[in-house]
């Protein structure tokens, strides 16, 4: 089953004037892209559907289930929340530092109505899941197909 994908032109513009600050900032300096900046996250989302709901998986390494907050308001869906700086090392003592933290929000529109109260979210192995039921307009009806003769019910 092929889905459609709503396109986000300014999130995609976005991350790429995000790739392209380093460059601006010391135009000389060796980089290779793309380098994304620590202090930004945003989490790798999945949206599917089965007969009864919508399921979003959003990948959230490190992430503790308290630090995230999932909200719905006119077929959006919302995550968010923040992923804590390692405070543990000192600036100083790093070598190579690719782990990103920061605040976080990512939006989804959804492709028809949910049962808002029925929305379960749980959080395992980094890896945020909400299911969302669909209304009883949205799923799916089974629609029999009657034998016609010359224009009458065969029986």
């Amino acid at each position: 089953m092929t889905t459609l994908t709503r396109w986000e032109p300014w999130r995609e513009m976005a991350t790429l004037r995000r790739a392209f600050e380093p460059f601006f900032e010391d135009p000389f300096a060796v980089r290779i892209l793309p380098r994304w900046r620590l202090d930004e996250f945003e989490p790798q989302v999945d949206l599917a559907e089965d007969e009864n709901a919508y399921i979003v998986k959003a990948t959230m390494p490190g992430i503790r289930p308290e630090d995230v907050e999932v909200s719905l308001q006119n077929h959006v869906l919302t995550l968010k929340g923040e992923a804590k700086e390692d405070k543990e090392i000192e600036e100083k003592n790093y070598h190579l530092r690719e782990r990103h933290y920061g605040s976080f929000m990512r939006t989804l529109t959804l492709p028809a109505s949910v049962k808002a109260e029925q929305i379960e979210a749980t959080h395992e192995d980094g890896v945020l899941t909400v299911r969302l039921p669909k209304t009883e307009e949205e799923k799916p009806k089974k629609i029999v197909v009657k034998a016609m003769t010359n224009g009458h019910n065969k029986k």
